[in-house]
């Protein structure tokens, strides 16, 4: 079960998810595994043949995209040890490498990179070598967010890692996160997850991002 903003929703045994701009809970019972895997966004469509983009804030049954998968979830099923889950899985992308275009690469490191949200649009596009428009239908197919959203997130994620790591007031970090002011953080905070900053920092997990209790 998995609850996205006040839904719940039955997961599938085996599902994918995109960028998910809420909060969510998983609601695991006691006797069953969580295993998770990070694909590269970019990567999605090479493999399934969709953008990365459709699964944002809903979990969809992978075998829906690819039929192996049913079999693959069963042979990792069956391992008892983590890291033979790991080789199992490893086995499987082994047979999918991507040959990655250096300017996807670049464009991969950036949406994983824990910095970068003080770039403008123009200068972001320079940097990763597209124009403005190109590098906003890139990153809109990977995360159902244009180019000024993806950056705005960014600084959003900035101030959940100072709130959960420092003792900065949330003026400060709100400055530090390139926010232009206070209202402009409030509201920008809002956006990803229905709550203000004090809300969030109230209401944090242990993990970054997560604001139920248990989280690990």
């Amino acid at each position: 079960m998995a609850q996205f903003d006040d839904k719940k929703y039955q997961l599938p045994k085996c599902f994918i998810s995109g960028f998910n701009k809420m909060p969510i809970r998983v609601l695991l019972p006691k006797h069953q595994i969580y295993f998770g895997v990070l694909f590269q966004p970019l990567s999605i469509n090479n493999i399934f043949g969709s953008h990365a983009s459709e699964f944002s804030d809903i979990a969809v049954d992978i075998t829906l995209l690819d039929p192996a998968f049913n079999s693959l979830w069963h042979q990792i099923a069956e391992q008892e040890d983590f890291n033979d889950r790991v080789s199992v899985f490893l086995g499987w992308a082994k047979r999918k490498y991507i040959e990655w275009h250096p300017q996807e690469q670049l464009i991969n490191k950036f949406l994983y990179a824990a910095n970068q949200y003080e770039y403008s649009v123009n200068k972001l596009a320079d940097s990763l070598c597209y124009s403005p428009r190109q590098l906003s239908r890139k990153l809109f197919d990977a995360t159902s967010m244009n180019t000024e959203e993806i950056l705005l997130y960014k600084k959003y994620l900035h101030a959940v890692h100072l709130i959960h790591n420092t003792d900065l007031s949330l003026t400060a970090i709100a400055h530090q996160s390139h926010f232009s002011d206070q209202s402009h953080f409030i509201k920008s905070f809002r956006v990803f997850t229905k709550m203000t900053p004090g809300e969030y920092k109230r209401n944090k997990s242990d993990v970054e991002g997560h604001i139920y209790l248990n989280v690990h």
